[in-house]
């Protein structure tokens, strides 16, 4: 869908990386992303009835409100990575288209299509690797400059059910033998988000026999037994869909690369499932015990790495078990608030765990017994 009214003499702009690819799969596409043959914030200005939000000039890339909508148009860029493994250093505004696509990821998202004729522009081949369902890098430190492609090579083989080609392979598995850990791992974090949102086990088979999680620590890990996927998919209408990645991660146990980019949230579930993963509860009253107060994606991580079971019937038949008796029903039955009131409480939580189908006239009834 075209945004932009152009000249036809206009031919500069091109839809750029993802939406291209997407397009040429038959796949629906939530990004747009266009680029400008030379200076965007510039071609910008030259544009009817479009106001522009925001610049960003180091980046040469620049964000505008056509008709109610917002879109981002990026320059041509050339970028060198000083430091492997951290952002990239844009060296030149406005190279060329060729230039431009070859500091991409993969061959698959560095075509590009002309935004008014629809010329597809194919420098690196990515024709052809979407033809034979194949991932395949640009050039041989690709996985140096940037490790995070390496998970983002796991989302998309996934996601389009596509290989890693030979090479590309070969040099995965070598830079995984030597990982540079002085790298952005804020960019780590939203890589794994995206490829472990999708909820898949089979990228979490992957990022484990293939040691993609050596970006994250040197440390072995046991893998669990469960299908993560499955047990997310039973309790997934009590997760933060945002949080289903932390549940494939949080196996990895050593996280404390990434722990500065948590979360508060983040943090409290994993901290939470420390304080618990050792335990192992005897009846539904500790069961119950264990897991009151917390977040279900602590709960469904003790089942993944501690007990299935346990956690299972925790949330299938004991979460949502309350009390219905307060401290002002104890005090209209004549009794003095003090610390028995919280005693009682919890003898009748007992009483109900045993029996859920207790009344608010067998709650009254149990708090007169205990207070005999």
């Amino acid at each position: 869908m075209k945004i932009i009214n152009l000249n036809d003499n206009e031919n500069k702009l091109y839809y750029i990386g993802g939406v291209v690819r997407d397009e040429i799969l038959g796949l629906k596409s939530f990004d747009v992303d266009l680029t400008y043959v030379g200076n965007a914030i510039e071609f910008a200005k030259t544009l009817k009835n479009a106001e522009i939000i925001k610049i960003n000039e180091p980046f040469g890339t620049v964000r505008v409100k056509i008709d109610g909508k917002e879109i981002d148009i990026a320059s041509t860029r050339a970028e060198i990575y000083e430091k492997a493994g951290h952002l990239p250093t844009v060296t030149k505004i406005g190279c060329s288209l060729k230039e431009d696509v070859s500091r991409r990821d993969f061959t698959i998202n560095a075509m590009a299509k002309q935004y008014n004729s629809g010329e597809i522009t194919d420098y690196t081949g990515g024709l052809e690797d979407i033809k034979n369902k194949q991932l395949r890098v640009l050039h041989d430190k690709s996985f140096i400059d940037d490790p995070t492609r390496i998970l983002r090579a796991l989302k998309f083989a996934v996601r389009f059910n596509f290989t890693l080609e030979e090479n590309t392979k070969k040099l995965r598995d070598e830079y995984l033998k030597n990982v540079n850990y002085d790298m952005s791992f804020k960019r780590v974090k939203k890589e794994l988000i995206e490829t472990f949102n999708l909820n898949s086990q089979t990228a979490y088979d992957e990022f484990i026999s293939a040691d993609i999680y050596k970006l994250i620590t040197e440390k072995d890990i046991q893998k669990p037994d469960i299908n993560i996927e499955q047990f997310v998919n039973k309790y997934k209408n009590l997760i933060n869909p945002q949080n289903i990645w932390l549940i494939y991660v949080g196996t990895v146990r050593d996280l404390e690369n990434l722990e500065p980019t948590l979360t508060k949230e983040e943090k409290k579930i994993l901290d939470d499932f420390t304080l618990i993963e050792k335990r192992n509860p005897q009846n539904d009253y500790d069961i119950y015990k264990m897991f009151e107060g917390l977040m279900s994606e602590t709960v469904i991580l003790y089942g993944v790495m501690e007990n299935s079971d346990i956690a299972k019937h925790y949330l299938d038949n004991l979460k949502d078990i309350k009390i219905s008796i307060t401290g002002q029903d104890l005090q209209k039955l004549g009794f003095e608030p003090s610390k028995k009131f919280g005693e009682c409480f919890e003898f009748i939580l007992k009483e109900k765990i045993q029996n859920k189908h207790l009344t608010f006239d067998n709650e009254i009834e149990l708090a007169k017994k205990f207070f005999e």
